[in-house]
């Protein structure tokens, strides 16, 4: 069993940045991809940004340009660095791992608004 502990949501107002961190119990190199989702209520939970075990990454066309995914394999870290928020990036935003498990973090808030 793998933790992941997201960390970092907060306020902040249109227009500033944010920087999430996902740290994991266990090598974050066990797994294909990682990733960060995001659940606004009343809305899907949907894909934001992957990063592969290559370090590929993608983006949802929604926060492309705005948002970097990253990794630091010392220290079992993913991070989701968010310039220019918008409010419609208010939501929980959670981290999640991909094959060969997948494991869900418990989410941290992530509210823009002025």
């Amino acid at each position: 069993q793998v933790q992941l502990v997201e960390s970092g949501g907060g306020l902040v107002q249109p227009g500033g940045s944010l920087r999430l961190s996902c740290a994991a119990s266990g090598s974050i190199s066990s797994f294909n991809a990682m990733g960060w989702y995001r659940q606004a209520p009343g809305k899907q939970r949907e894909l934001v940004a992957q990063i592969t075990r290559g370090d590929n990454t993608n983006y949802a066309d929604s926060v492309k340009g705005r948002f970097t995914i990253s990794r630091d394999l010392a220290k079992n870290t993913v991070y989701l660095q968010m310039n220019n928020l918008k409010p419609e990036d208010t939501a929980v935003y959670y981290c999640k791992t991909w094959t060969p498990l997948q494991y869900w973090g418990q989410g941290t808030q992530v509210t823009v608004s002025s």
